[in-house]
């Protein structure tokens, strides 16, 4: 018997081959979205690495987390439209926590628009606090709210 849709979800590090799918799940999401050549150069900085989940075999949502000294940033967490609401973000939010963690980082920040409320409150749940607003970060007055959480995140 199948568990919740979270257990089938196959989490790994991404590969080259993957970098087509995870800026197609960017662009559908994003206004001004990232290209393959940006995730890549990104992805090739120190301290960085993309985690991707998987369901069924196909590309479903990915964070990017980079990390330096004692702090962690997410980059990006972005999940498919069809995979959304399945906890496809929280799983990769974990792993993510684990992977900084084990590096030494104490503090995980990061940016959600100021208006995304599902979002917002899945981060306030596991943790995160507001820290201060980036205006105009998106563009067109669409503003941020940098978070900020200890580690590792609670559960």
């Amino acid at each position: 018997m199948t568990g919740s849709p979270a257990d089938d979800i196959i989490l790994r590090e991404a590969r080259d081959e993957d970098f087509p799918a995870l800026a197609a799940i960017h662009a559908a999401a994003f206004v001004e979205p990232w290209t393959e050549a940006d995730l890549k150069s990104l992805n090739a900085g120190p301290g960085t690495v993309v985690i991707l989940a998987e369901m069924a075999g196909v590309a479903a949502a990915f964070v990017m987390v980079r990390q330096a000294a004692d702090e962690a940033e997410i980059l990006a967490l972005v999940v498919a439209q069809a995979h959304r609401r399945k906890g496809i973000a929280r799983a990769l939010l974990a792993r993510a926590s684990d992977w900084a963690t084990a590096r030494g980082a104490r503090q995980l920040f990061l940016e959600v628009g100021v208006g995304n409320d599902a979002a917002r409150n899945l981060y306030m749940g596991l943790g995160f606090f507001p820290v201060r607003t980036r205006q105009d970060y998106y563009g067109q007055g669409a503003d941020a709210l940098i978070l900020r959480a200890g580690l590792p995140l609670r559960a």
